[in-house]
This record gives C-alpha cells, sequence and structure tokens, in this order.
C-alpha cells in the first residue's frame, strides 16, 4: 500500500456529509464542527448525543437512507455505518464525484483515513499509523504527553489499557475539551469503555482509542433519555467483565450530576472507583461571562441551586423563600424552562425586581452567549433572545461588577 499524503483540510463552510447516526459519528460530528463545516448528517435515527445537534441547529439532519445526490456539492463524506454494502454504496457515489471518502467499516476501501488528534492550544497533531489505529493512537498519546509536559504515573491495572475491573467517575469540565483536568484525561485515554453524558465536550470523544466502546448516556431534556439503573448497570457489568469504564460527565460528577448514585451502585457490587472531580458550569459559566461569583465589598457568598422543578412543585427541595433573603449571589442551573416561575418567586419573598442578572448559554464553548438583565426582566429578555439549555442564571450585585473592564452592557446578547 502506498503512504497517504498528510494534509489539513479548512473546512469552514463547507459541506460535509455524514453517513449514520450511530457512535462512530458520534465521535466524528464534533471535530467537524469545530472546523466550521456545514455538515449534513443522513441517517434515519440518530444517538441523543447527535440529535442535540440537529436540535440546536449546529447541522443538517436528513432523517432517512442515503442517497447520492446527497453528495451533491460535498467537499468530503465520511461513511460512519457497519453495514459493508451500504458503505460501499456511498463510497461508488463519492468516486464518481471525485470526493474524499473515509470508511469506518474498510479503511482500505477508504480514499482518506481519520487520524489520531491531539489539540493543545493553537497546535493540531494529527498521526497516521500506516493503516494501524493502535499504532497511530500510541504515538498520538506520546506527543501529547510531551505537549503538556505532566506525566503521572497511571492507577494500577490501567498503564497497558488492560484495566482490572474498575470505574472512574470523570467530571470533563463545563465544554471546553481544554478543561478537563490532566488527571481525568490520562484515565479517559485508558479507558476500555466510555459512558458519556450529552454535555461532555464532544472533542474528547474524538481522541478515543478505535477500540473503545463508546456508550452513549445521553440525557436531553425531555427527550429520549437512558434510565439511571440502566447507566449504572453498564458501569458494574461491564466493570465486572474485566474492563476500565471511564463515566464521563459535564461539569463535576457530583455537582448534579448523580454521580454519587452511581458510585454507591459500584460499591454494592463490588466495583472499585476512582472520583475525579470537574470543572463546575456553576463557577466556569459566571467566570468566563466576566462576572465573579464573589467579589470584596459585594459578595461574600454563593449559592448554587437546580431549577429544574418548579418553585411550587412538591417535588421540590430548594427553599426558594429563604434563598430570596439571602445578599449574596444566586447561581442556578437548568433553570431556563421554569426561570418565569423561579424569578416571580424570588420577587415575591423580597428580592428586589431591579437585582442584576445575567444568563449564560453554553459556556466555555464556540457557541457561547450571555445575557444581562434584571431578575425582574431576565425571563423575557431570555424567551427574546431565543437562548436555550445548558444555560445558567447568575443572579446578584456581582453580575455588573466588572462590566466597565469588560465592555458588557446590560440588556445585550454577547
Amino acid at each position: 500500500m502506498t503512504s497517504p499524503y498528510p494534509l489539513g483540510l479548512r473546512l469552514a463552510g463547507r459541506r460535509v456529509v455524514v453517513v449514520g447516526g450511530g457512535a462512530v459519528a458520534t465521535r466524528r460530528v464534533p471535530a467537524l464542527l469545530d472546523a466550521g463545516a456545514d455538515v449534513l448528517l443522513v441517517a434515519p435515527e440518530l444517538t441523543p448525543a447527535l440529535r442535540a445537534h440537529a436540535d440546536a441547529g449546529r447541522l443538517h439532519w436528513a432523517p432517512r437512507r442515503f442517497a447520492p445526490d446527497d453528495l451533491d456539492g460535498a467537499w468530503l463524506v465520511q461513511v460512519a455505518v457497519d453495514d459493508p454494502t451500504a458503505a460501499a454504496s456511498v463510497s461508488a457515489a463519492a468516486a464518481e464525484r471525485r470526493i474524499f471518502c473515509v470508511r469506518a467499516d474498510d479503511r482500505a476501501a477508504a480514499t482518506a483515513w481519520t487520524p489520531a488528534v491531539t489539540r493543545h492550544g493553537p497546535v493540531t497533531v494529527a498521526v497516521l499509523g500506516g493503516g494501524d489505529p493502535r499504532r497511530a493512537m500510541s504515538v498520538r498519546d506520546a506527543v501529547r504527553d510531551l505537549l503538556t509536559a505532566r506525566i503521572e504515573p497511571a492507577p494500577a491495572g490501567t498503564a497497558t489499557g488492560a484495566a482490572a475491573g474498575r470505574v472512574a467517575l470523570v467530571g470533563a469540565g463545563p465544554g471546553d475539551p481544554e478543561l478537563i483536568t490532566v488527571k481525568g484525561w490520562r484515565l479517559l485515554t485508558a479507558a476500555d469503555v466510555v459512558v458519556a453524558d450529552r454535555l461532555v465536550p464532544g472533542l474528547l470523544l474524538d481522541e478515543l482509542r478505535a477500540d473503545v466502546e463508546l456508550v452513549d448516556a445521553s440525557k436531553i431534556p425531555y427527550g429520549p433519555a437512558r434510565a439511571q439503573e440502566e447507566i449504572n448497570r453498564i458501569l458494574v457489568d461491564r466493570a465486572l467483565a474485566g474492563k476500565f469504564v471511564v463515566r464521563l460527565k459535564g461539569g463535576d460528577p457530583y455537582v448534579f450530576g448523580r454521580g454519587g448514585e452511581e458510585l454507591l451502585a459500584c460499591a454494592a457490587a463490588g466495583v472499585p472507583v476512582t472520583v475525579v472531580p470537574g470543572v463546575t458550569s456553576s463557577i466556569a459559566a459566571p467566570a468566563v461571562a466576566g462576572i465573579p461569583v464573589t467579589h470584596r465589598a459585594v459578595a461574600h457568598e454563593f449559592t448554587v441551586v437546580s431549577g429544574h422543578v418548579a418553585p411550587d412543585s412538591p417535588a421540590s427541595l430548594v427553599r426558594w423563600e429563604h434563598l430570596a433573603g439571602l445578599r449574596g449571589t444566586l447561581v442556578i442551573l437548568m433553570g431556563l424552562k421554569n426561570l418565569a416561575e423561579i424569578t416571580a418567586t424570588l420577587i415575591a419573598h423580597g428580592r428586589p425586581g431591579q437585582t442584576p442578572a445575567a444568563v449564560v448559554q453554553e459556556a466555555t464553548t464556540g457557541a457561547q452567549r450571555v445575557l444581562r438583565s434584571t431578575l425582574a426582566s431576565v425571563a423575557a429578555d431570555v424567551a427574546g433572545a431565543g437562548l436555550r439549555p445548558p444555560a445558567v442564571v447568575v443572579v446578584g450585585d456581582v453580575v455588573p461588577v466588572l462590566s466597565p473592564a469588560s465592555g458588557h452592557l446590560p440588556g445585550l446578547v454577547s
């Protein structure tokens, strides 16, 4: 086989077709979106993570089987199906149109290969292993260790990827793939199985070894969801089978992440668990929006609450009337759906309507948006601006404290 010609594709604004809506596509699509590609995803069904991209308008989804004219105007096609006959039909259509085609099912039949990739700031390293994905991953990982210049010993049983039945609950951070901790990334690269939530940075999944089993445990609000009991079962079953399992969770495993339930399930089955804290969006989202959750002479406290249950619901565990009386910063996660009820309740119990408020959507990512308002107006302003989850709401006098320095103005979405 001749050597491939290495090339970096500039895909911003250019059509890329992905055929298939399963685990392989889930791993490959985030890198294409990060490159700015105009992605057309052709598949009868999608994983919850891919459906979230489609619902957010980040890609175009054709909910059907592939047709040759799907490639009209495309610059690249990625075939992410395991049906050789279907994959071959896409390859043939691509060849007729002289479009490079990546095939997950048969590298020898592909006209382009996806390299093993690592990113370090502005540096992207792509490794081709002569058709051997394991070799490419090994070299890629060695290069990343050199770039990070922080090498720690791997836990027992994971140095070679042959884990002895254990689980790691790893916080992936708020969205930027570089905000995962060094320890979290190291365990991720050693995993045999990765069970990932919807909010984990997609580019982290793009860097997994080719032989890693990726389980999409996405929980899209008001859509398809895998029951927590099923997630617990997967963690335990894979670990008892001798696998090293990484449960990759957005933010921090214990901040509204149900990590405690997963740890208890593993402990009951005798499975050892390592917990790796993550950067939580409750602090990171305000920070990247120029809002400190505490500030000298302004706020000596901050409180983080979940707003997924309405204040008047019998299921609510939050004492909103008490929170209204606090002088510090209030950070609300998962609160957009009930934001009007939450703000009305806070005002009704004494929090002034003119209290500064802000909402940060998809913090630390390229889709980040920031809206600044007041407690009385923020719900209407969010609806008018079309902000959507995931988003973090911040209420308190800290919201405008850095505004003169950052140039942020109330009422504007940035």
